[in-house]
């Protein structure tokens, strides 16, 4: 486990990964230093020993630039800088740091490099090394796909390590002691007399030390955190209702604003009246915004209903009107010209589906919002010389590089103040409410503007996860499956999201087969093909992006052939595994859930495993067929992830996905009639109830060699393992979601 870093004072080395990086655009250019951010305006005695550890006279503050959006990601940085810089985690300060390249997110080119030259080996290194290279060079600071702890379980602690050795040569020359015999402990160095030296009082002159370049990080034999339950550092404040978010931010002198945008998401406005409301209470500004208008008011509430009295002429919507027609364009889209990407074709899948046993099935899945909790919001000023900007956001650089080209600013004159945020799912990779705030906000200079959506104006105006289709044909031989063919449809969420962006991405969009083409299943006759539908709704990323999708229709397709088969779903699975690890997830499942034991009457059990960001999900989930409609009972998951850093957060992120993705499966979707999105509030789409919520056992397993996030994974298997449940219960077999529309739920 132990790795050598190094870290410069004024520069910060990031990296294993350059060397292959190297290759592709220049070893000077990827292994170039990159800035410590934190450096910039420290006061006098003030240490800033990496982008990572800031020490000054209140204490330590660990910097923690993954945006936390209730995962619990704070927590987790904090406590893996704080393994090896001897802090106590209830002791110290965090905060997640100014927007800054040094903060490149290191692990989200590893699955890009696995679709672009899948089978690993030296290629699949060279992709990853040179996408990386890519994002380095991009500055791409962003929080998602569950690469948090991946990206940073090396790298913070790292961090932690120089900092320590660091203050130990810091009292070294204050003492005289050599630093190999001083050791730290809780926030201090401790001298051979026992004597502490406090990390604060030690500060001035660590920040005249060149730091500690090389340092061993600890044996896991020493860990003091990681694998242990810890306390998370903001439960306290969660519990109590005093955990601020970006919503409760406030700036002194600062107005409120509401938005009103085209209700047929992405149409033209031509043309508003404001005369009414300029007219009401509080109101000071009616002012145009791109694609609608925005009302700024003393409070939220006036502005809000100040901007119910604006009278608008709108443009239609640049989609079709009805769900009719997105379905027909999926349909469509399954020709060759349409053709993305096959990233799987084994055996000789044409030859072997020819005849008359050909089993078929077409799948959908619908468009679904994400619906957090806290509204978006941002808080914006522009000055003359600088922008400011409050908000909970995964993409502060982005946001940097949005508002120059808006403001005319430099992006280094764009100050970006990250909130914790109340939910995300996705929703924060989008930056259209800082856009327009940014917008308003120069209509009136130098004061701050508070732009906050409401709800109705935050569910209509997604962008929501795709919409999507799937259709197998297979084929089953002497009670086994032996040819799988499986085709998806769907428009591009990359070029969708990407887009918003002004981000040209090339190539086949790996969403559209992701959690489907890499599955660890040996077949004799399979192949996956990617079909790229036009673009219809904008879309963006939810939770587990195109595997949230294509779980349920690999799953859901390879339980019809194994049902055809004659085959147990677990035993065929097993039997079909071709992977050490995922094995051991079904094996593990399957006995958590005593998959062979004895079930009651009007049960059933369904099972699913689904490979996405390099874990192996694998859920069992039974239910009772009542009376009244199917009762979810019991959810079992077990997944591979290598090292769990925090047991109690890792169950917690795990139970948090299958209530998430369950909730999306039996009830939820967004559907539009003449471009307008029916649904605009939670009771019309409800997700899961809390008396609907089942007991959720979940295993971690460590048998990897590489550390692995589990924000995304438990999604993906969810609804197919609770469409293989509901088959065994009821015979009544579910190809579409959401699953309300052809059974009850209690």
């Amino acid at each position: 486990m132990s790795r050598v870093g190094k870290i410069a004072r004024r520069t910060f080395m990031i990296g294993s990964a350059a060397i292959v990086g190297g290759v592709a655009f220049g070893a000077y250019m990827y292994r170039r230093d990159v800035a410590n951010p934190l450096l910039d305006g420290l006061n006098q005695g003030e240490a800033a020993l990496t982008p990572y550890v800031k020490i000054d006279a209140d204490g330590v503050t660990l910097i923690t630039p993954r945006a936390d959006k209730g995962q619990g990601v704070y927590h987790v940085q904090a406590a893996l800088i704080a393994e090896e810089l001897d802090v106590d985690l209830n002791q110290i300060k965090v905060d997640p740091g100014p927007p800054s390249p040094a903060y490149w997110n290191t692990a989200l080119s590893e699955e890009a490099a696995a679709f672009a030259v899948p089978g690993g080996g030296v290629g699949q290194q060279i992709a990853h090394g040179t996408i990386d290279a890519i994002m380095k060079f991009m500055g791409m600071q962003i929080t998602g796909g569950s690469t948090t702890v991946p990206d940073g379980f090396v790298k913070l602690r790292q961090a932690g390590a120089s900092a320590r050795e660091t203050l130990k040569q810091a009292a070294s020359d204050k003492t005289g002691i050599n630093r190999a015999s001083l050791k730290t402990e809780n926030g201090a160095v401790i001298l051979p007399d026992g004597t502490a030296l406090s990390y604060v009082e030690l500060a001035p002159i660590a920040a005249e030390i060149t730091p500690i370049q090389d340092v061993t990080l600890r044996d896991p034999s020493q860990w003091r955190y990681v694998g242990k339950p810890m306390q998370r550092i903001d439960i306290v404040a969660k519990s109590t209702g005093t955990q601020a978010y970006g919503i409760d931010y406030h700036v002194d002198g600062m107005v409120h604003a509401a938005i009103v945008l085209n209700p047929a998401q992405a149409g033209d406005m031509i043309g508003f009246d404001a005369s009414a409301a300029l007219n009401m209470r509080g109101v000071q500004a009616v002012v145009p915004v791109t694609g609608g208008f925005g009302v700024v008011a003393d409070n939220t509430w006036r502005a809000f209903q100040a901007a119910q009295a604006v009278q608008a002429n709108w443009g239609r919507a640049p989609f079709p009107d009805h769900m009719d027609d997105h379905w027909q364009a999926l349909a469509d889209a399954f020709t060759p010209d349409h053709q993305d990407s096959r990233m799987l074709d084994d055996g000789d899948v044409s030859t072997a589906l020819q005849g008359d046993d050909i089993i078929t099935s077409e799948l959908r899945a619908p468009y679904v919002p994400h619906a957090p909790l806290e509204p978006i919001n941002a808080i914006v000023r522009v000055n003359a010389q600088s922008v400011d900007v409050w908000t909970g956001t995964q993409i502060p650089r982005m946001i940097q590089t949005n508002l120059a080209k808006i403001t005319g600013m430099d992006a280094d004159q764009i100050n970006v103040h990250v909130q914790m945020m109340g939910g995300s799912f996705g929703h924060r990779l989008e930056d259209e409410v800082v856009k327009q705030a940014a917008e308003i906000a120069m209509q009136m200079p130098g004061i701050p503007v508070k732009l906050t959506y409401s709800r109705e104006q935050d569910m209509m105006h997604e962008f929501p996860r795709q919409i999507a289709m799937a259709r197998m044909q297979g084929r089953v031989k002497d009670g086994r499956v032996d040819s799988f063919d499986l085709g998806i449809s769907m428009p591009s969420v990359i070029v969708s999201q990407m887009g918003r962006q002004g981000l040209n991405i090339p190539g086949p969009d790996s969403q559209i087969v992701a959690g489907a083409w890499d599955q660890p299943f040996d077949i004799p006759n399979q192949r996956v093909t990617g079909y790229r539908a036009p673009e219809l709704a904008p879309i963006s990323s939810l939770r587990s992006v195109g595997a949230s999708s294509n779980g349920f229709f690999y799953n859901a397709a390879l339980d019809e052939l194994i049902h055809a088969a004659g085959a147990d779903p677990l035993a065929e699975r097993l039997r079909l595994c071709n992977d050490d690890l995922a094995r051991k997830v079904l094996e593990t499942v399957g006995d958590m859930s005593n998959w062979q034991g004895p079930l009651g009457d009007s049960k059933g059990r369904g099972v699913a495993l689904t490979y996405s960001f390099g874990v192996h999900c694998a859920e069992v989930i039974e239910v009772s067929n009542t009376p009244a409609g199917i009762k979810i009972d019991k959810v079992w998951v077990a997944a591979e992830v290598g090292t769990v850093v925090d047991p109690v957060n890792f169950e917690n992120l795990v139970q948090g996905g299958v209530i998430y993705a369950l909730g999306m499966a039996m009830n939820c979707e967004m559907t539009y009639r003449d471009g307008i999105a029916d649904q605009d509030n939670y009771h019309l789409n409800e997700g899961m109830r809390l008396y609907q919520a089942p007991e959720i056992e979940v295993r971690g397993l460590e048998n990897g060699d590489q550390v692995r996030g589990i924000g995304e994974p438990p999604v993906p298997p969810a609804a197919a393992a609770l469409a293989g449940a509901i088959f065994a219960a009821t015979g009544t077999r579910l190809r579409e979601m959401p699953f309300n529309k052809f059974v009850d739920f209690v």
